[in-house]
């Protein structure tokens, strides 16, 4: 698991003065470029190589309201890694409070440079490798 923090920006909120639900999946999109990056599997190393990573799915459990300036804590976690898909889980915690304020999933698939599947377990063994190591932590 890792940790990134993002404190919560004027312009994510709303009228009613709380972080709008869709900036939520673009914090997940940070924290996980933040763990990717952190574990040797960087999107910028990984598209050089000609891997692509899109999103399949998203689903988030809005548990608690956020507001600006609000630091939020987003543990990353790859929940499920077999070479071809990965899903990544998140918890999103506010800092003052300790509070959950979000839990989520993002669904992602490896492609190559022409969006055909790849395995990684077959085309590039050091990224399966980093990816599956994170499992067992």
């Amino acid at each position: 698991m890792v940790s990134y923090r993002h404190t919560v920006q004027y312009y994510e909120t709303d009228k009613m003065g709380i972080t709008h639900h869709s900036n939520y999946v673009r914090w997940m999109e940070e924290a996980r470029v933040n763990y990717l990056a952190k574990v040797g599997c960087g999107y910028d190393e990984m598209e050089k190589e000609g891997i692509i990573s899109p999103v399949l799915s998203v689903s988030c459990n809005y548990k608690n309201t956020t507001t600006f300036a609000d630091v939020i804590e987003i543990r990353t976690a790859i929940k499920e890694f077999k070479g071809l898909r990965m899903t990544v889980e998140y918890e999103m915690i506010k800092l003052n409070d300790n509070s959950v304020v979000c839990t989520a999933e993002s669904q992602h698939c490896f492609l190559n440079a022409d969006f055909k599947p790849l395995n990684l377990k077959k085309s590039n063994p050091d990224y399966y490798n980093r990816l599956t190591s994170e499992l067992n932590e």
